[in-house]
Formats: C-alpha cells, sequence, structure tokens
C-alpha cells in the first residue's frame, strides 16, 4: 500500500493531473469515481489506484477492476484526488485515436459539431455528453478550445469520452474547408443574417459550427460556412449558454433524422 505523498507514483498523478503536456506527452487521461472506472474500456486502463476505505466500502468492487488496483492509503488518495470529496478510485486511461477522416466514414449520414474557442471545462464535456446522446457522429475541437483531457471535461463528460470520437486540430476554419471539401453542409450558430435554426434540413450530411461562449464565433470562420442560423430570442437575452445552445442544435438535427 502507498502511505506516502513523496511516492513517485503519487507525484506522476499530481503531475497528470495539472499538465497538459505531461498528459499529452505519455497519451493518458486520469478518471475519479466507480461509475466512470465501471464505463472505461478494459483494454485501455493502464493504472488503477483505490483508497484503503474505498476497498471496505465496496467489497463487491469488479474482479477485472480489483486485480488490477493499487491501494492508497485515504490522506494519500485524498492528496492525489482532483475532487473535493474523492470516491476512493482512480484510473489512468489511454486515449483513443481518431483522424478527421474517420468521422465521416463508413453509412451513417455524417453529423458533426465544430467547437472553436469553446473555453468553458463543463460546457465542453457537457456538449460531448449531449452529442452522444444525440447521435452526433463526431466532434471536432479547434486549437482554442479547453483542453480536452483535463480533469473537469472528464467529469462533466460522464462517461462519453470513452464512445465519442474527437478530433483537435489547430486551425478551425482549415476543418470547415476540408468538411465543405467532402459533400458536408455546414451551418454557423449567429445571430445576424441567419435564418432560425428549423427552417434547415440537417437530414443530410451535416456540421454545426459553435463559438465562444462569450463572443460567438470569429467572422472569418462565420464567412466560410455554407448557412447562417440563429435561435430566437426572446425578452432581453441577446444569447445562450454554448452548451445550451449546442443542445438545441444537435436534438433538432436528431428529431428530423429520426422521421
Amino acid at each position: 500500500m502507498i502511505t506516502s505523498t513523496a511516492n513517485q507514483k503519487v507525484k506522476r498523478i499530481l503531475k497528470l493531473q495539472k499538465k497538459a503536456k505531461a498528459r499529452n506527452e505519455e497519451g493518458v487521461f486520469l478518471v475519479e469515481g466507480i461509475r466512470m472506472m465501471r464505463e472505461a474500456p478494459e483494454d485501455r486502463i493502464k493504472e488503477l489506484y483505490v483508497s484503503e476505505s474505498f476497498l471496505q466500502k465496496n467489497p463487491d468492487m469488479p474482479e477485472a477492476l480489483k486485480g488490477r488496483a493499487e491501494t492508497v492509503s485515504d490522506p494519500v488518495f485524498a492528496h492525489m484526488s482532483d475532487t473535493r470529496t474523492p470516491q476512493g478510485i482512480l484510473g489512468v486511461i489511454k486515449r483513443s485515436s481518431c483522424v478527421m477522416e474517420e468521422l465521416f466514414a463508413g453509412e451513417t449520414v455524417p453529423f458533426l459539431m465544430v467547437l472553436d474557442h469553446v473555453q468553458d471545462p463543463g460546457n465542453l464535456g457537457t456538449i460531448l455528453r449531449t452529442a452522444e446522446g444525440a447521435g452526433v457522429t463526431g466532434v471536432i475541437l479547434g486549437g482554442d478550445c479547453a483542453d480536452l483531457y483535463q480533469p473537469k471535461v472528464i467529469r462533466s463528460t460522464m462517461g462519453s469520452i470513452y464512445r465519442m470520437r474527437t478530433v483537435c486540430v489547430d486551425h478551425t476554419i482549415e476543418a470547415v474547408r476540408v468538411l465543405k471539401a467532402h459533400g458536408i453542409h455546414t451551418y454557423a450558430a449567429h445571430l445576424d443574417d441567419s435564418h432560425f435554426y428549423d427552417e434547415e434540413d440537417y437530414r443530410q450530411p451535416t456540421a454545426f459550427l459553435i463559438g465562444n461562449e462569450g463572443n460567438g464565433l470569429p467572422e472569418e470562420i462565420c464567412a466560410e460556412a455554407e448557412h447562417k442560423i440563429k435561435i430566437p430570442m426572446h425578452g432581453q437575452v441577446e444569447s445562450l449558454n454554448a452548451a445550451m445552445a449546442a443542445g438545441i442544435l444537435m436534438y433538432e438535427a436528431c428529431r428530423q433524422r429520426r422521421k
């Protein structure tokens, strides 16, 4: 059992919690909580740590997990954890790799989300979770989005990080051009000179473009998009939370595709 915060494994976990560079170099991310670990693909679990009290409270812990777990004293686990109230189980998970062309290959009609400057971790994680529920086939993240693999984003996905295909790109506008070249219709969420979102046909290959929480999409990206769409607003509300707006658009496409 690990009982010291000076242990090299503990120091490494802390580094992975706090530094994107360390996570990128190893190609991993961290997850905490029994639900997230139950959903983790077994072949992607590289390491597993559990607190002493977790083992006592969870004697029915799946054997596949128990056999791979390294026990840590409660104080040390609290030191390793990124949460205020640790559940007592933490895993190091191998990332899955994907290239953009995989997002629109196959028989399924492409249904994509393209995110630019979405910087709030909770919004980003919620968008991924909602995307899975709505049947999105892939999410593209521009270079100025929040780090997909930081702990708060991972928690907000509620497990969708394992299943949602994602690609990170340096330049959003170039990704939009690639999508258009492959016959995917692009729709920029934009307030000016736009059609209402429910007036378009999303049964065709579709990509929604969502911008920053405060400033929306840059004009150069809007100009590159094939269509501009807006969500109607009443009262004095000028815009919606990025995750809320994305969810409305995704579920309109989901509704159309059910027919």
